[in-house]
């Protein structure tokens, strides 16, 4: 029987979801205005009914700047956990199905990243590549591989065991072939839950790294570029802070909601 709770989690993590994702669909193909466009004489005007968000030290319209940047998060955040996912299967299930010296040897590599603070390493590595969003793409991905990587073989090792696999193994299927076919589809429940916090998880590290500079360069933007831009005007235009960290939050929420409820259908079997 379905826990209720999930249908909960999914509707609402789906509708907040919805919004962001609203936002970066409609600006790939249109913002009320140029997102860059300057213009002095309106310049940190107050929301109204011309600018609904209001406007920045620049003039620039706050929601299509808003909408401008949710492309960047979302893609950031989408591609990273894609590097970070592949590099952990292509680690994780070779070490959970053969376990010994290979096993080993790849648990240290993995445990050795996982010493130091994501973030911190995450930094370390843009700011000696320098700042760029490819750049942070691929720092987080590295950074976010070893935790895909020991989910992938926690996964393996208990999969491994079942009647199918070891029956597949006394037919002399190639172990490449059992991985990919029969190992790997089953890992879509333990894998799912885990990708969708990285997610959230990653687009919290990238703001924190737009924040400071080594993320997203201007003219463009992702949510935590636009809180470090609108960081000296607080007071004076609160609005250029509410709405970029409104819509980052929206985006979180939405992805651990859905994620809790992946979680909670799946302890109640199967997603």
């Amino acid at each position: 029987m379905k826990d209720p709770r999930s249908k909960s989690f999914y509707i609402a993590g789906f509708i907040l979801l919805g919004i962001v994702l609203a936002s970066f669909i409609l600006s790939l193909i249109w913002t009320p205005y140029d997102p860059n466009a300057t213009d002095p004489a309106s310049k940190l005007m107050a929301p109204c009914a011309e600018h609904i968000f209001g406007t920045d030290n620049f003039g620039r319209d706050t929601f299509s700047r808003v909408m401008f940047a949710s492309k960047y998060t979302i893609f950031i955040s989408f591609a990273g956990v894609a590097i970070a996912l592949l590099l952990g299967l292509l680690t994780g299930l070779p070490a959970g199905y053969y376990g010994g010296w290979t096993d080993r040897g790849i648990m240290l590599l993995s445990n050795s990243v996982m010493c130091f603070p994501g973030i911190l390493l995450a930094l370390v590595a843009v700011a000696v590549a320098g700042p760029s969003m490819f750049n942070v793409v691929w720092a987080l991905g590295l950074v976010f591989a070893p935790t895909f990587a020991r989910v992938t073989r926690v996964g393996t090792m208990e999969i491994k065991q079942r009647d199918y696999i070891m029956h597949a193994q006394v037919m002399k299927i190639p172990s490449p072939r059992i991985m990919a076919l029969h190992i790997l589809p089953n890992l879509v429940g333990t894998l799912l839950p885990a990708t969708v916090i990285g997610l959230a998880n990653m687009t919290l590290f990238e703001s924190g790294m737009s924040y400071l500079g080594l993320g997203v360069q201007p003219p463009d933007a992702s949510f935590g570029k636009l809180l470090a831009d609108a960081q000296a005007y607080m007071t004076r235009a609160p609005w250029l802070i509410i709405f970029p960290a409104l819509m980052l939050i929206i985006y979180i929420l939405g992805l651990y909601f859905v994620s809790e409820g992946i979680r909670v259908r799946t302890q109640k079997g199967g997603v």
